[in-house]
């Protein structure tokens, strides 16, 4: 692997001919170089793995094409949709199957919207949801009135738990609904995730048209999904992407940055928030940045594949399991060929930490056969532990702004300041922001 240095000096706003190094080739990054490349802006991007997408990336395995996180996008992700559409070829099908807004909990509870225009979509799918009684579906519709009338606001940041104790939220709905929704989407237990954050999320997924609550399903791995387009999109337009080049510090120099002997006007840190903080550990200016993202707790994200024979199904494609270990299964088969492999997916922490890898995945699997005993034996099992996925997004966290007191530096990622969770339409909004921000001064 291949090491970028430099001199360390500060100085002013570039002057001369604009030139952007974005460090990190994840969904950030990417979508910084893409958007610029859009803008005749030469690029060049830096990412020390040897496979784009940083937390959301392809992970090979005896011939099968994993993910390190399996995640679900929804049609309010629409920088993330719109990227996709720039950087993918003419007629290429985007990658997402999409599907109307149905919440499985196998085997209790089901949610599914209706044919019906927003918001009536919505209170239809609470009002008719299989597996609770009339007075919780009536409570949940109730919460959601709430939050709208509230403007999905709050005078003051809480914790979800004790957001929906407050609104008097019974146990069955916010164990069946509320509850998973929340560590899906923040990736933190509801006894210490932002309420106010958690409402966000329902604003934009639940509360805008029919389509933005939409699930896209992934029919591709997540490197070749965005962050493998965006990189043939930036080459194409006269950029640079180097895989295998780690930057291990902060370079600036004549009034620009210098990463591996080249000059740059502008440099985008769009790497993890604890690999930015040893970035700009030594810049007295960036310190303020640097004591907020130590103040930062990391939630992991488990991915659990299982082998079963060919011709192996579950009875959807994506659906919950209420269950110890085991939060949400994806029937790889039917989503992207892979035929018999069911991805599981464990979200934030919890017991299956105590657990090794190959315990886990037996009790994973042990969860399975009790309610799928078709599938039978695995024939093999892989786990994949992101053990800082996301930071964990608690009541007033203060996150720092895509600006930086250096001239010419931006950061971008999902831990930046926004009204969102660490999410893949958080990256990538963040880094478009950098793009513009760098664009301004073009």
């Amino acid at each position: 692997m291949r090491r970028a240095h430099g001199i360390p000096a500060f100085g002013h706003k570039a002057t001369g001919p604009t030139r952007v190094a974005i460090i990190g080739g994840g969904y950030a990054g990417m979508a910084a170089a893409a958007e610029l490349a859009r803008n005749a802006v030469p690029v060049t991007v830096f990412e020390a793995g040897r496979v784009l997408g940083g937390r959301a990336r392809r992970v090979d395995t005896d011939g099968m094409r994993l993910d390190n996180g399996l995640h679900v996008l929804l049609g309010a992700y629409r920088e993330t949709l719109r990227l996709i559409e720039l950087v993918k070829d003419p007629g290429e099908p985007t990658g997402l199957l999409r599907l109307p807004l149905e919440l499985t909990i196998h085997p209790s509870f089901r949610l599914r919207a209706a044919r019906l225009p927003a918001p009536l979509h919505l209170f239809s799918a609470l009002l008719r949801a299989r597996g609770l009684n009339f007075g919780n579906r009536l409570a949940a519709a109730r919460f959601m009135a709430w939050a709208q009338y509230s403007g999905f606001r709050l005078a003051q940041d809480t914790s979800v738990a004790d957001l929906l104790s407050a609104k008097r939220q019974p146990d069955t709905v916010s164990r069946l609904l509320w509850n998973p929704l929340c560590v899906s989407a923040l990736n933190t237990p509801p006894s210490r995730a932002s309420a106010q954050v958690f409402l966000n999320v329902l604003r934009d997924s639940l509360n805008g048209s029919r389509a933005d609550s939409d699930l896209l399903l992934p029919t591709l791995d997540f490197s070749a999904l965005f962050p493998e387009r965006a990189a043939r999109y930036v080459q194409a337009h006269g950029g640079s992407v180097r895989l295998g080049v780690t930057v291990d510090a902060l370079q600036q120099k004549d009034n620009g940055f210098e990463f591996g002997g080249e000059r740059f006007s502008h440099a985008i840190l769009a790497v993890t928030p604890h690999r930015v903080g040893a970035l700009l550990a030594h810049h007295a200016a960036l310190t303020p940045i640097v004591q907020m993202i130590d103040r930062f707790v990391y939630q992991p994200i488990f991915s659990v594949y299982l082998q079963y024979a060919p011709g192996s199904r579950l009875p959807f494609r994506m659906g919950g399991l209420e269950a110890r270990y085991s939060q949400w299964l994806f029937d790889r088969g039917q989503l992207c060929g892979q035929d018999g492999l069911v991805g599981v997916v464990i979200s934030a922490g919890g017991a299956h930490q105590e657990l090794g890898q190959d315990d886990l995945a037996r009790a994973v699997h042990a969860e399975l056969v009790e309610y799928f005993p078709g599938l039978g034996e695995p024939r093999w099992h892989r786990v994949i532990a992101e053990k800082r996925a996301t930071f964990s997004c608690t009541p007033g966290l203060r996150r720092p702004d895509n600006v930086t007191p250096v001239a010419g530096l931006y950061l971008a990622g999902d831990y930046t300041a926004s009204a969102y969770p660490a999410t893949i339409e958080s990256a990538v909004r963040s880094g478009v922001r950098a793009a513009n921000l760098v664009l301004q001064h073009v």
